[in-house]
Order: C-alpha cells, then sequence, then structure tokens
C-alpha cells in the first residue's frame, strides 16, 4: 500500500517525506543542542558571548579527523580525543585569556572583541594546519536501515544516539551533582554563589572543560553528517545563538529546547519550500515565537519599573 498523501493548502507530501525530515531535523538538531547548551552555560555564568565557540567545533571536527583519518584510528577513538581535546582548549583559554581579563576588570565589548578575534586566529591556524580543503571522516555513509514507511542512515543514527546520550548526561550532571547544582546557583548570582561557599573558580574551570567538550563533540557529529571545512563552526554558530534565544539566553535546558525545535522547523520547511530557504524559514519561526515568548520558550519574565 502506497504512504499515505497529506495535503496542507497547496503543498502536498507524503506521510513518508515528514517522517524522513523528522529524523533529519532531530539529527541537525542535535548538533545544534550540543553546540548551544556549552555557550549557553558559559553565557549563564560569565555573561561572555563567546563567538570562538563556533571554531571551537570545527577544531574538534579536524582533531577528529587527524585521529580518525590521518592516524586511521576508529571513529570512536576520534571523538574521544575531539572531546579532550576542545576540552583543553577550553581550559588553557580560561588561564590565559578569560581569567586575566576579568581580573582587570574588562567590560562586555572588549571581552567580546576578543572573543571574535580568538575566533579568526583559530579559524586561520586550522587554515594553515589542514588548508581549506573540504574533508570527510571514515565513516559509512551509504547504509541506511527501514524504519516503518521511511529509512534512516547510519549516519544519523549514530548522531542521534550519541548526542541523546551525551545530552542525559549534561542534564543529569547539572541536576544531580554537586558541580551541576554550583553551575547553576553561579549562572542565578555568581557574588551570592561565592558568599555562600561555592568555590567559584573551579566551578568556572568546570564550566569551561564542559563547554568546550560538548562543543568538540558538536564539532565531530557535524563533520560526521556534513563535510569538514574551516567555516563549518561559524556556518553553524548563528545557528547555534538562534537555538540559545529562542530557547531562553543562559538557560541549558532552553538551548537544547531551542536546537531541536530550530532543526525539526528547518527540515519540516522543506516539504514546502526548496531546501535551499529552510534557514531563512527557522529564523522567520524564530522571530515569530519571539514575539509570543520574548524571553524564550523556557526563559523567565523580567519584570521592570
Amino acid at each position: 500500500m502506497a504512504p499515505r498523501a497529506v495535503r496542507v493548502g497547496s503543498a502536498r507530501f507524503r506521510m513518508d517525506d515528514l517522517l524522513q525530515t523528522t529524523i533529519n531535523g532531530i539529527a541537525s538538531g542535535s548538533i545544534y543542542a550540543l553546540g548551544a547548551i556549552g555557550l549557553s552555560l558559559v553565557y549563564a555564568i560569565l555573561k561572555l558571548v563567546n563567538f570562538a565557540h563556533g571554531d571551537f567545533m570545527t577544531l574538534g571536527g579536524y582533531v577528529a579527523f587527524a585521529v580518525n583519518v590521518s592516524l586511521g584510528m576508529p571513529l570512536v577513538v576520534a571523538i574521544a580525543a575531539a572531546v579532550v581535546a576542545v576540552a583543553v582548549l577550553g581550559l588553557v583559554t580560561e588561564e590565559l585569556i578569560w581569567r586575566p581579563m576579568r581580573k582587570r576588570g574588562a567590560g562586555l565589548m572588549q571581552m567580546l572583541l576578543l572573543s571574535i578575534g580568538l575566533a579568526f586566529v583559530l579559524r586561520n591556524l586550522i587554515l594553515l594546519t589542514w588548508t581549506g580543503e573540504s574533508r570527510k571522516l571514515n565513516v559509512d555513509d551509504t547504509a541506511s536501515y527501514g524504519i516503518g514507511i521511511g529509512r534512516v542512515s547510519l549516519l544519523q543514527i549514530l548522531v542521534i544516539g550519541i548526542a541523546a546520550a551525551a545530552l542525559v548526561g549534561v542534564g543529569l550532571l547539572l541536576t544531580r551533582t554537586y558541580v551541576g547544582k554550583s553551575m547553576r546557583a553561579l549562572s542565578d548570582s555568581f557574588d551570592l554563589a561565592e558568599v555562600s561557599g561555592i568555590d567559584t573558580k573551579r566551578v568556572v574551570t568546570y564550566t569551561w572543560i564542559l563547554g568546550g567538550g560538548l562543543a568538540g563533540l558538536a564539532g565531530v557529529l557535524a563533520a560526521v553528517f556534513t563535510t569538514l571545512t574551516p567555516n563549518m563552526g561559524w556556518t553553524l554558530l548563528l545557528g547555534i545563538f538562534a537555538a540559545i534565544i529562542l530557547g531562553g539566553i543562559g538557560n541549558p535546558f532552553g538551548a537544547l529546547v531551542g536546537g531541536l525545535a530550530l532543526g525539526l522547523v528547518q527540515e519540516w520547511s522543506t516539504n514546502f519550500v526548496e531546501p535551499t530557504y529552510k534557514e531563512a524559514i527557522g529564523f522567520a519561526v524564530l522571530i515569530l515565537a519571539l514575539l509570543f515568548r520574548p524571553n524564550g520558550l523556557l526563559g523567565h519574565a523580567t519584570r521592570t519599573g
């Protein structure tokens, strides 16, 4: 029996198209969510908009490429290496750049410009090391499996499965562990958390390690799902910012919801318009959502006056 067709206005698509775009949306939304959670955590605690976050993701992809393709190691080893490498980068930038700048009383604009400069430095170092040639990880991009009236590729299973495990782990960390609860306390009030006896320096360090590790993982999954170029992370960064705003600025759980929602909306839109326009559709929905929920889907309303 042929898949059931659905008519919406003048647009007609089949249920298998809807299922396929849903799978695609969950996969791409998972990448947005992983990148958005790390960036949101840093912003929630330090009020730092880190424009280098996208290039952290790119570096994770290239570290995985070096281990997986250049050294011929299994993908799981490449993923672990990328997560560790970018987590270490997050720690190093905190120790050498962000903490000294905070001690000097750097303002929002100085920190913002510094993060943009760091982004350009990282991107050009990647370009110098690996050139601008598009690259792919050593994964099977042809295998797929039937699920009901649709099909899911091995790459989609890999991306969704790893992202889901990581997101559940982060959720448990933030809600069940002392470190996670301390991170949430700092995001509510840094000064109050410090007065209450929380070791804020250590928690900030852990935040950079976690944010960097998530960025590295997101970069590998993006490289698995698409192709690897020096501009990959920078291209994804706008969508990551959109996910953070949609979910609620500074709310890591909101970043998760916003990332998944953005990915699904963009992919669902391809049932009605050309895929070229899916980013524009996603941002149009973002604007409409913020008209009704200015603080984001999981953001809290603020009082004025």
